[in-house]
């Protein structure tokens, strides 16, 4: 798939399935912007794809703070003008069960998972409508589809970033907007292996496959439907769990 000339955000692109998806549209030949809250880690990766003589760059993005999105949208607009391409993938959650959570938690929860990618969508849409194209794809999780034991507030955060994903693509649509929504299941990251040891092994017998997903194979789906060949394809769900979630 071809990214040539084209301008691409990905949001948790200092690691995991973000930063498979930066590393995969950069060598499709977009320039890729890596936006991350970890410094140190994004512009390590930012520079890891310039080694390989491919386009990235580091900006820095805290997606609780709607101060930092606006900066960041101004960063890109001064820098790049519009995006082409938008990959809200950072995303985080905390297991425990409900009733020991607090409403702090719940706040960040929220703001990163659903109402930070909300903002940026808005910032860069303007862009977008004004030259009549545009993707955008939204990383939520399973757990948003069909819940998750310890997860209660981040499920519904994804399951409100999913709601939004629908809504927005018949909203865009007429603008030539693509909005698409990938859903991955157990994958190996940073936030899986936070999860207790017991909990993993239960996950890895559920998964008809017996083994976790791989960044790079999540990124696959989320590239596919960044790219051209998903022209036609707007406001859809898909599930990338090993057959862990069968959704109807």
């Amino acid at each position: 798939m071809s990214f040539e000339d084209k301008i691409a955000i990905v949001t948790g692109a200092a690691s995991g399935i973000g930063r498979a998806t930066v590393e995969t549209l950069a060598e499709g030949g977009a320039t890729v912007i890596v936006a991350d809250i970890n410094r140190e880690q994004g512009e390590a990766a930012a520079a890891a794809i310039r080694q390989k003589g491919q386009r990235a760059q580091f900006l820095p993005i805290d997606l609780t703070d709607p101060t930092s999105i606006t900066e960041f949208a101004a960063a890109v607009q001064a820098q790049f003008g519009g995006v082409d391409i938008l990959v809200n993938g950072a995303g985080w959650g905390k297991t425990m069960p409900f009733w020991e959570t607090t409403p702090e938690l719940w706040a960040k929860l929220i703001a990163l998972n659903f109402v930070g990618p909300m903002l940026l969508a808005k910032a860069v849409l303007p862009k977008m409508m004004e030259r009549g194209r545009g993707k955008i794809v939204n990383i939520a999780s399973d757990a948003g589809r069909v819940g998750s034991l310890g997860e209660t507030v981040y499920s519904g955060a994804k399951g409100g970033l999913i709601a939004f994903t629908k809504s927005l693509a018949r909203e865009t649509a007429r603008y030539n907007i693509n909005v698409n929504c990938v859903c991955p299941g157990p994958t190996e990251t940073p936030l899986l292996f936070a999860v207790p040891e017991g909990h993993l092994e239960a996950f890895k017998k559920a998964i008809p496959f017996r083994r976790f997903g791989k960044p790079s194979e999540i990124a696959d789906a989320v590239v596919f439907f960044a790219s051209d060949r998903a022209s036609y394809i707007t406001g859809q769900v898909l599930s990338v769990s090993g057959g862990l979630t069968m959704v109807g």
